[in-house]
């Protein structure tokens, strides 16, 4: 059976970048998916804002990326928050019929 090393070496392109990586063999369906994210954004900045450079279209895509990443993370952090909500609520209003 042939060895099968836990890394590999991939080249990502993010707005004209070239980006040689090793990475974790586990992994490279996320890094092909966030290259093709990254792509699309800075394609989307590039078209709308067409003066503005490479250099901003990434960084208008980096901070688009890492405001999603934030809000998802506070979403996920209130999730238990909300649950615990919703089954005081339902205390609540139990209690209330029962008078």
């Amino acid at each position: 059976m042939a060895n099968v090393s836990d890394t590999l070496s991939i080249t990502l392109k993010l707005g004209g970048q070239i980006l040689p990586m090793t990475i974790d063999r586990k992994d490279e369906e996320f890094y092909r998916e966030a290259e093709k994210l990254i792509n699309q954004r800075f394609n989307y900045y590039a078209n709308t804002y067409p003066k503005l450079g490479n250099e901003m279209y990434l960084t208008m895509t980096a901070l688009e990326v890492a405001v999603q990443l934030k809000s998802t993370e506070r979403d996920a952090n209130l999730g238990p928050l909300a649950d615990s909500l919703k089954e005081l609520v339902t205390d609540i209003e139990k209690a209330l019929e029962d008078k």
